[in-house]
């Protein structure tokens, strides 16, 4: 478990607050930022940077969800919202903003630490498989460019697919480029000519 993250709590019961403190502090973690309004996220989120942001809110709508995404910037980082009660609906729209842990029948002091590290958990596993399809759908473009550009080739030169690709890679080569460069490069310039 990393003990060395910034958490910023959103408590506006400043018994709770203390509560919370105390079971994070039980936790390991020390570096604990308290706000007793969900009006004051954004500016404490820009002052403090928090790695992981907990929010305590008895009754959200909605638009709160929506809005507290956005400025908690909840798909760069986790965030666990903590809830009385909630519907279908405030449960879909929780996923929707991209939260990482969304608790309902509010917070006790015994299931902040795993659900915090539950939280971390799902978000870096989110963010890994987001990475990987970002990867892919590049890797997919690239893909597509370097066969447009192979295409060029095989009718400028009159040759095959295979030589019109061992052409891109001996110039990437040549050049300290990449092939994806070349063939972007060989596009963009065959583009511009017609």
């Amino acid at each position: 478990m990393q003990t060395d993250l910034t958490i910023l709590v959103v408590e506006r019961d400043k018994t709770k607050a203390h509560e919370i403190v105390d079971a994070l502090l039980d936790g390991g973690w020390g570096d604990v930022t308290v706000i007793s309004s969900p009006d004051a996220i954004e500016g404490a989120v820009k002052q403090r940077d928090p790695d992981i942001i907990l929010i305590d809110l008895a009754d959200p709508d909605r638009d709160t969800l929506e809005h507290l995404s956005l400025v908690t910037n909840a798909r760069n980082r986790p965030v666990a919202m903590f809830v009385d009660h909630t519907d279908e609906q405030m449960t879909q729209a929780a996923i929707s903003a991209g939260l990482s842990a969304y608790v309902v029948n509010g917070l006790q002091k015994d299931r902040i630490k795993p659900v915090l590290e539950t939280a971390i958990a799902r978000f870096r596993m989110f963010a890994k498989m987001q990475s990987e399809l970002d990867a892919a759908k590049q890797a997919l473009s690239d893909r597509k460019v370097i066969d447009r550009a192979k295409g060029l080739l095989i009718r400028a030169r009159n040759i095959s697919e295979e030589e019109a690709y061992t052409l891109l890679r001996k110039t990437a080569m040549g050049q300290g480029r990449k092939v994806i460069d070349v063939a972007t490069a060989l596009v963009t310039a065959a583009e511009l000519l017609q």
